[in-house]
């Protein structure tokens, strides 16, 4: 927005917003669920407080719009699977895998099964 060619220009923003929301519409995404923001990150305007260079803009700032992200549910009804990144033996506590709970739900004496290898293990700890 703060190129000079731009100039703040409320036209140049409805431009850009109509063709990438073209584009995320094609690609799956439900654009009246995103908001569309015209900042300068050179300058600061409009990102954390409202920019009195784009009187047309009522809208939410940048920091405002990510607030109102939803966040999607956790698909904890689904059986357990955890991506396996590191493998780690510490001295004293023993084997350690890595990963993050993609699905599912993981506690304290649950028994796992590591697939492919089909070796089974307790979860001492979290």
């Amino acid at each position: 927005m703060d190129d000079p060619s731009v100039n703040w220009s409320e036209e140049r923003y409805n431009e850009i917003k109509n063709e990438l929301s073209r584009m995320l519409r094609i690609v799956g995404y439900k654009v009246d669920k995103i908001p569309f923001v015209p900042v300068s990150g050179w300058t600061g305007d409009n990102l954390i407080s409202p920019s009195d260079k784009m009187p047309w803009y009522k809208g939410p700032t940048l920091l405002e719009a990510l607030d109102l992200f939803e966040v999607p549910p956790k698909p904890i009804d689904k059986p357990l699977r955890i991506p396996i990144q590191d493998v780690y033996s510490i001295t004293g506590v023993g084997t350690v895998p890595v990963g993050r709970v993609e699905t599912g739900v993981l506690k304290e004496g649950d028994k796992v099964i590591f697939m492919p290898a089909n070796k089974q293990g307790e979860v001492k700890s979290i």
